[in-house]
C-alpha cells in the first residue's frame, strides 16, 4: 500500500502551537487561543491538541489551558522544532530561552503532520500593563487518505 493510502493515525481537525513564559497563567493562554480561533473564523471544537516545546510542557498556564479545551498537551524537542521551516520565527528570544527560533508555529505544523496547513501564524497575547506572556499559532491536519477500491472504467 503506498504511503499516501495509508490512513494518518492521528485525526483531522486544528492542532494549535503555543509558546510560553515561566509562570504565564491559563486565562492568558486560553484568552489568545479563543481570541485567535474566532479572529479566524475558526470553532473552538475543532481543536484536537495543543503543542509545544518540550521545555515547556509542564508548564502549569500550558497544561491548564489544554484541560480547559479538553485536548492533550503534546511536547516537542528543541531540535525537532529547530528543524522545522516556519514563515515567522521568533529568533533570538525563543532561541536563548528554550533552544529553537520558532515554538508556537513549528510546533502546530508538526503536530499537524506532513500535509498539514498553517491556518493562522504565530499570535502574541496582548495583557494590558505587562509583555505578552503567550504566542500561539494554528495548524490544520491534512483529511485522511481515502483508500480502499480503485475506480473501475
Amino acid at each position: 500500500m503506498p504511503a499516501a493510502d495509508i490512513p494518518s493515525a492521528a485525526p483531522p481537525g486544528l492542532v494549535v502551537g503555543v509558546g510560553a513564559r515561566h509562570g504565564v497563567d491559563m486565562e492568558e493562554v486560553a484568552g489568545l487561543i479563543g481570541r485567535t480561533l474566532a479572529a479566524a473564523g475558526l470553532s473552538a471544537g475543532g481543536v484536537v491538541e495543543l503543542a509545544t516545546v518540550e521545555a515547556k510542557a509542564a508548564e502549569p498556564g500550558l497544561v491548564a489551558a489544554a484541560a480547559r479545551f479538553g485536548v492533550p498537551l503534546r511536547g516537542y524537542g528543541a531540535a525537532v522544532l529547530a528543524r522545522v521551516a516556519v514563515p515567522g520565527p521568533s529568533g533570538g528570544a525563543a532561541l536563548a530561552a528554550v533552544g529553537t527560533p520558532s515554538v508556537a508555529e513549528a510546533a502546530a505544523l508538526l503536530a499537524a503532520g506532513p500535509g498539514g496547513e498553517l491556518l493562522v501564524g504565530k499570535r502574541k497575547s496582548a495583557p494590558p500593563g505587562r509583555p505578552a506572556r503567550a504566542t500561539c499559532a494554528v495548524a490544520r491536519r491534512p483529511a485522511p487518505a481515502k483508500g480502499g477500491q480503485v475506480g473501475q472504467g
